[in-house]
């Protein structure tokens, strides 16, 4: 299944990262704050008739903050879209 946001919209999947672990006590997933997601999908990148250019391109890998956007589920995998004004900043290899 494919999904093709609308406007200035970004479609993200979380990057699975290793649990943290401090001595004994492991960090659970909902303790980490920015989220690490790979770009999946644009928008069309028009907002209010103006064009916009996106930052972001699909395969980036982006921070953002966890309680932004909207989850969903295809094929079982966890997928979000955001807002591009949401996303803080993009890992470079």
């Amino acid at each position: 299944m494919n999904i093709k946001p609308l406007f200035d919209r970004v479609v993200v999947r979380p990057i699975k990262e290793k649990a943290d672990k401090i001595g004994s006590i492991i960090l659970p997933e909902s303790s980490k704050q920015p989220e690490i997601c790979e770009v999946v999908a644009l928008g069309t990148g028009k907002v209010d008739g103006n064009d916009v250019t996106f930052e972001v391109k699909v395969g980036d890998r982006v921070v953002f903050n966890r309680y932004s956007g909207c989850e969903f589920l295809i094929d079982n995998t966890i997928h979000i879209i955001i807002k591009e004004k949401d996303i803080l900043g993009i890992i470079e290899n």
